[in-house]
């Protein structure tokens, strides 16, 4: 390693010109600059007259020599600056021995480059006038009075190592708001100080001091943006105390760092920071840190997490008028006054690419035993080291590296020995632990609520953080993206190919339409059917067309493939130069149209048109509502047939590719999961939920270090996304990595908070979205009504290691019997039951509304409501883990949900709310547990009788269990509700089916109508044409039986029904068609099966076997 030289290296500063000057008699001052540099003059210039364009050549240099082994240091460097004082020369007078002298003004030089690693730099510094001074003061837009300065080393302070090593800290002390009623402004001087100190490697500890507050009595906020100052003494110019482009900028309160961030405490602070009593000091002082001292401020942060910031009350000692400074001797105790610590959680500088902290932070009393416990430190630095403090009590602040104070042996074991007395025995204090302990002023800042607003910041991150770029870059290495699709081929050929498949398309319909219209007509005449027939026909035909718009249609149908063949065949591509050259080339291209119309036709055999069946087009919310139909009954082979179905349909569309994983997460197939999660990230590698689902699959199959990629990579993605923040923090609290994990939890709460506060500020905060674009959703992940075999939902199956501190155990412990927490945590429970009903209740008429206008329509593009549905009662304080449990559930990860559980129950914004049983309930009913779903269903019941999802799921409960009768009180009260539940097709299906069973067929019918409504399906169908046959209403019976055999044709129940419909109709080869895919697809129920064979006996047919 490079080591920096011991001898002296001198920096020098060059003043070269000045600019805009002025004097105080005269236009052509004669003038000269000093320099000064830690309370050191450097030198003076000559005296250089002022031109009368207020220009001057100085070219003055003067030099200190820079040591860092006894002498200045790079400390010194990079808080303190030089000062460059001009002083106007004045001419003398008659009988004048000496010259006067005046000063006009003062510029700062400011050093910092050089400990940035610069040898020299350059720069136009202002300067600043003093009181009195005929410089003009410094306004934007008007031309300043400067000084143009140069600083110069022969080579660079610092070595290679201390550049990427060493770091840069800036501690700035802004001010202590609502300070005690007993500090008044009247009465002797007070010195207001703030001190704490900064680890280095060797024997010495910086110490921070600012000194001076200036108490206010408040009345008016701070000014912001406002200069940060030198902590420097004795600087003649008030401008010059100024640092050049550093600025106190504020900042909302709720993206503070501190302890006084919370929605609750703005009503407080805005009191504080207007009204009340403050100090202010608005200090900056910095300190170089060598990568020695950069491990031991970052060891030390991690060991002790919170950071000593004292702050105390000497008197001011100022010596009479005329005399020197004299100091009576007094103990340093005494003198001490006020004493009081904030304890900064220095822990975010650990964070990944966080370099600056600032918030507000409470003032407790000094007490020793509290302070050693809560930050390891045995003194104080006012009054253990304070033997020097009264002395050098004068205006400005200091920044002084210390001996670490020689703390008597027997000092360290007093304070050790009264706080282990204080542990063992509480009860009976000690006269040590009440004399140590005693600071009843200190306790004044608690009364009055005391705070002080502090900046830390540092020039390098101590944690970097991965780039965007490089976590991209990993993710593509990972999951490469997919290939673009090939490129259609064109081509005059493929151009008339297109133009023959539309003339075969549309002359099919024409054919469609007159078989409807003539067809019984034909039929009858079979072949004898005069000229004067078809005409009239045809024009009929014609006439039928042109009203109903299909002749509008199909010109819409052919355009497009005409267009092609104009741009392919004839290359048309530009307007026609004239009317006659349009007309020529259409005349053309009708010739070429018909012609070609006429291949096509030819081509177009009987058996073909014949051969057209008409089928039902399924859209692709159709077939995931019957994958998810599938799926609740069990029926996985066919549930994976819908969803292979969709992306085979649309292979590009990455959210079928999500729910064919989630599918495959509820079977635990987590390898194929994972297949479908890469391959959904692969068609967007930005798209946020993919990236948090390859990293949810990555931590299942224990890939550590790609779950870690893909989180980092959703968080720098969408900053904003409060599930990505919190599932990060579950992934280091995995493993074991507590200080990131508190990181980004705090981040994801963080996210939470402003989200909320911006819903306030819109109205909107009722709709709390979990995802890009969409609402909270409570979907059950089917737990409600299914039950995969061999489902295991127990403990995460990567836990970290057990042992005496595994967090994992005891979490699991928690879910296992909340109950017994509930004494513990009454308070957020009582606030959910004491929650006025009308706040919930607003949002639910809004939702209703929606759903009634929803309702009206028949399409089954209503099933979006089922798909996507709006909760009944969302917390209007959601916790940044309820939220991951929803997203967890949606996507069937439920082997992940159980530790996020846990982190709810212990949350001091969650706790066992009504969501949280809910969701405890459904993972119980996965596993089958149903004495445990109905306890947690009990005490969800308790916090909110009046939800709906808890009655819809108590129902679905009973049913699984076989007490149908329970299930039916639960189902119709759900339905009852103004307010619908999250899952209310599956509510209307089983409800049907009791209905069914109990032979109540009306209310069957009105169920299963409503059911279509909302959501058609196979089994929505099936149940309205069952319970239509069973009211003797065979046609309708007929035509829901239609719709359910068009939906899903491999149903055998749908068959049998409609057999029977056909027996009672009298229609034989229907009915012996329907029996036969009866027994074909192999119906199950034998007592269905013989209803059937008794009608087959009763009307005689329908059986070909007889």
């Amino acid at each position: 390693m490079e080591q920096v030289s011991s001898t002296g290296r001198p920096v020098q500063i060059t003043v070269t010109d000045g600019y805009e000057l002025r004097g105080f008699k005269g236009d052509t001052p004669v003038t000269f600059i000093r320099a000064e540099f830690n309370q050191a003059v450097l030198g003076d210039s000559a005296k250089i007259t002022v031109s009368s364009e207020g220009t001057a050549k100085y070219n003055f240099t003067s030099s200190f020599e820079f040591n860092p082994e006894g002498g200045i240091t790079l400390d010194d460097l990079a808080h303190k600056p030089v000062f460059l004082t001009m002083t106007e020369v004045l001419p003398k007078e008659k009988k004048q021995k000496d010259e006067k002298t005046l000063i006009v003004g003062q510029a700062v030089v400011d050093l910092l480059p050089l400990v940035e690693g610069e040898s020299s730099f350059e720069t136009m510094v202002p300067l600043h006038p003093v009181l009195g001074s005929p410089l003009e003061p410094l306004q934007p837009g008007i031309k300043q009075c400067s000084l143009e300065v140069k600083v110069s080393v022969a080579e660079p302070l610092l070595t290679t190592a201390q550049i990427l090593g060493g770091n840069l800290l800036k501690v700035t002390l802004e001010a202590a708001y609502s300070v005690p009623e007993s500090f008044i402004p009247i009465g002797p001087l007070q010195n207001y100080m703030v001190s704490l100190q900064v680890p280095s490697a060797g024997e010495k500890d910086y110490t921070i001091f600012f000194k001076n507050g200036t108490l206010k009595l408040g009345g008016e906020r701070e000014p912001v943006p406002r200069p940060k100052k030198w902590p420097i003494a004795n600087i003649l110019a008030p401008g010059a105390n100024n640092i050049p482009d550093a600025f106190i900028v504020g900042g909302p309160y709720e993206e503070e760092d501190g302890e006084l961030n919370h929605p609750e405490d703005r009503e407080f602070r805005n009191q504080s920071e207007s009204i009340k009593k403050r100090i202010t000091w608005d200090l900056e002082s910095r300190c170089y840190l060598d990568p020695p001292a950069v491990v031991s401020f970052q060891k030390r942060i991690a060991d002790c997490r919170l950071w000593p910031v004292e702050i105390t009350r000497v008197p001011l000692v100022t010596a009479p008028k005329g005399k020197t400074a004299k100091f009576d001797k007094m103990d340093d105790e005494n003198s001490l006054s006020f004493h009081g610590v904030a304890y900064v959680n220095m822990v975010p500088l650990l964070y990944p690419g966080v370099k600056r902290i600032r918030g507000a932070f409470h003032v407790h009393p000094y007490i020793d035993s509290i302070v050693y416990e809560k930050t390891k430190c045995l003194f104080s630095v006012f009054r253990d080291t304070g033997h020097n403090l009264i002395p050098n009590n004068k205006i400005g602040g200091v920044n002084s590296p210390l001996s670490k104070p020689v703390i008597s042996k027997n000092l360290k074991e007093e304070k050790i020995q009264a706080s282990s007395i204080k542990s063992q025995s509480s009860d009976t204090p000690l006269e040590t632990e009440s004399s140590l302990n005693h600071n009843p002023e200190g306790q004044q800042y608690v009364e009055a609520g005391t705070y002080i607003v502090l900046e830390i910041q540092l020039d390098k991150a101590l944690v970097p953080k991965r780039m965007p770029e490089e976590l991209a870059r990993r993710v593509k290495e990972m999951i490469p993206p997919r290939p673009p699709l090939t490129r259609r081929t064109g081509g005059a050929q493929k151009a008339v190919s297109d133009y023959h498949m539309q003339i075969k398309s549309i002359s099919r319909v024409i054919l469609d339409e007159y078989h409807r219209m003539f067809g019984k007509q034909v039929a009858k005449l079979d072949s004898d059917i005069d000229s004067e027939t078809l005409e009239e026909q045809k024009c009929q035909l014609n006439y039928e067309l042109n009203c109903s718009g299909k002749y509008f249609a199909f010109k819409e149908q052919l355009k497009h493939a005409v267009v092609k063949i104009v741009r392919e065949k004839y290359l048309k591509t530009t307007p026609f130069e004239s009317q006659e050259t349009l007309q020529t080339f259409i005349s053309e291209l009708y010739v070429f149209l018909v012609d070609q119309m006429h291949v096509a036709l030819n081509q177009t055999m009987p058996d073909d048109v014949q051969g057209a069946v008409s089928t039902i087009h399924m859209s692709s919310e159709q077939l995931r509502l019957f994958a998810f139909e599938a799926e609740v009954n069990e029926n996985f082979e066919m549930a994976e047939v819908y969803y292979e179905e969709r992306l085979v349909r649309e292979p590009q569309n990455l959210e079928h590719w999500l729910d064919y994983g989630a599918f495959c997460l509820l079977t635990q197939d987590n390898t194929k999961a994972q297949e479908c999660f890469r391959k959904a990230l692969s068609l967007n590698q930005n798209h946020i939920h993919s990236l948090l689902l390859c990293g949810v699959l990555a931590v299942l199959l224990e890939n550590y270090e790609q779950a870690e990629v893909f989180f980092e990579d959703a968080t720098c993605l969408e900053p904003t996304n409060v599930v990505a923040w919190t599932l990060l923090g579950l992934y280091y609290e995995i493993q074991n990595n507590d200080i990131r994990m508190e990181m980004a939890f705090h981040e994801a709460l963080k996210q939470l908070q402003a989200r909320v506060t911006k819903q306030k500020s819109t109205g909107t905060l009722l709709e709390i979205p979990v995802e890009e674009g969409g609402k909270v959703t409570v979907e059950s992940s089917l737990g409600i009504c299914r039950m995969a075999s061999g489902s295991s939902t127990g403990a995460l199956k990567v836990d970290a290691p057990t042992g005496p501190t595994a967090p994992s155990s005891i979490l699991d412990e928690l879910l296992e019997e909340p109950s017994k927490l509930q004494l513990q945590l009454q308070e957020p429970v009582l606030s959910v039951q004491s929650q006025d009903p009308t706040i919930s209740q607003r949002p639910s008429n809004q939702f209703a509304k929606e759903i009634s206008t929803k309702r009206e329509a028949s399409k089954c593009q209503d099933s979006s409501i089922f798909l996507h549905p709006t909760p009944y009662g969302v917390s209007q304080t959601s916790t940044i883990f309820m939220e991951t449990i929803r997203f967890l559930m949606k996507v069937n990860a439920v082997q992940y949900v159980h530790r996020v559980l846990a982190h709810e129950l212990l949350c001091p914004q969650g706790g066992p709310s009504c969501e949280y049983y809910l969701v405890l309930a459904q993972t119980h009913l996965l596993k089958k547990d149903f004495a445990k779903a109905e306890e947690c269903l009990q005490q969800a019941a308790q916090m909110d009788y009046l939800n709906p999802n808890v009655w819809g799921l108590k129902g679905h409960l009973y049913f699984l269990s076989g007490n149908h009768a329970e299930a039916k009180a639960c189902y119709e009260r759900t339905v009852s509700f103004v307010v619908d539940a999250s899952e209310m097709h599956f509510i209307f299906l089983r409800l049907g089916h009791i209905y069914l069973e109990d032979k109540e067929y009306e209310k069957a019918k009105k169920t299963y109508l409503q059911a279509c409504k909302r959501s058609p399906s196979c089994l929505t169908w099936l149940g309205l044409g069952i319970a239509c046959y069973r009211l003797e209403e065979i046609t309708e019976a007929e035509d829901a039986l239609s719709e359910a055999n068009a939906l899903n044709n491999n149903n055998a129940e749908v068959w049998a029904y409609l057999a029977l419909v056909s027996l009672k109709a009298g229609r034989q080869l229907e009915a012996e068609q329907a029996y036969k895919y009866t027994k074909k697809l192999n119906l199950k129920d034998e007592t269905l099966l013989a209803e059937i064979h008794m009608l087959q006996e009763t009307v005689g047919f329908g059986n070909p076997s007889f």
